[in-house]
């Protein structure tokens, strides 16, 4: 089994998606990324930035006063392994049935099953 990698919640897969998209990037950054979306407080968002800090997922430095934060993690070694736990939680393992779900409770766009497809008829030799 592959390694196992810290696993974020909810609120710190936000805060994480906002980190990779940006870093370094500030706390006052990521809050204003997530207000629009989020009803959440500069202090929730700064405290579990504290937190993540203190448990090594987080890299904090100091440019001309203002906190940066960079992220220990990789952001495709972490969906993966979220992935992953759907995958086997969910679905007992079966990326047949996590597939068909997706496309059928979802409305594809008629671009995006093309593109499925595509890559299935690229899949089958």
């Amino acid at each position: 089994m592959a390694k196992e990698i810290y696993q974020p919640t909810e609120a710190e897969l936000d805060i994480l998606k906002v980190i990779w998209d940006l870093q370094p990037v500030s706390v006052r950054d990521i809050y204003a990324r997530l207000l629009p979306d989020k009803n959440v407080g500069y202090t929730t968002i700064l405290k579990q930035i504290q937190r993540l800090t203190e448990k090594g997922v987080l890299d904090k430095q100091v440019v001309e006063g203002v906190h940066l934060y960079t992220s220990h993690l990789q952001e495709s070694a972490v969906k993966e392994q979220l992935f992953d736990k759907v995958l086997h939680d969910a679905f007992g393992g079966s990326a047949f049935e996590l597939m068909m779900h997706a496309v059928g409770s979802q409305k594809a766009t008629p671009e995006e099953l093309r593109t499925l497809k595509e890559w299935l008829d690229n899949q089958i030799p």
